[in-house]
């Protein structure tokens, strides 16, 4: 049998992630009874700034492998939209009293809707990564000609053994 077959590895992976979640409960219990309300920290601005950094290459990587059409869309949109959920939660509950509504807007009109079309992403790559429909230059009849994803390979599609459009493209 081999070693990575999938049966061998989703025998252990569901208990020990569901031992790990059922850790976190009594965690969870101590850090609310043990921490305090109000903290100084030393690096508070390096955190959040770090922090944005992270979120700033998940949504740069959500966004380039969308253009490329890659499989590996799922993987940085849900990256993002976890890290989306987290700032906006994080903005929220540590702003000051001046800065709460404004933090709340940005949660609600930016943050959150943000997240959610990266898990709408996510979920949907595999679809679209399939379609691979892209739309060419009006015909000279006025008429939109689509691509099928046959003939809509790029170059850097074809190294999924198929071969790219052999049309010229007009620029």
């Amino acid at each position: 049998m081999d070693p990575l077959d999938e049966s061998v590895v989703a025998r252990w992976v569901a208990p020990v992630f569901i031992f790990c979640s059922l850790v976190l409960i009594p965690w969870i219990v101590y850090l609310g009874l043990s921490l305090p309300t109000r903290q100084l920290s030393r690096h508070y601005d390096i955190a959040w700034v770090g922090f944005d950094i992270f979120e700033l290459i998940a949504l740069a990587a959500t966004g380039f492998l969308a253009l490329r059409r890659s499989r590996y869309l799922a993987i940085t949109s849900a990256a993002a939209a976890a890290l989306l959920v987290v700032d906006a939660w994080f903005d929220v509950l540590t702003s000051p009293r001046h800065q709460v509504f404004g933090s709340i807007a940005l949660a609600v009109f930016i943050e959150i809707p943000l997240a959610c079309v990266c898990g709408w992403l996510s979920y949907h790559t595999e679809r679209l990564a399939e379609r691979r429909i892209r739309l060419r230059p009006r015909a000279r009849d006025g008429a939109e000609r689509l691509s099928t994803p046959e003939t809509a390979l790029s170059p850097i599609h074809a190294r999924d053994g198929a071969e790219p459009d052999p049309r010229p493209r007009r620029r």
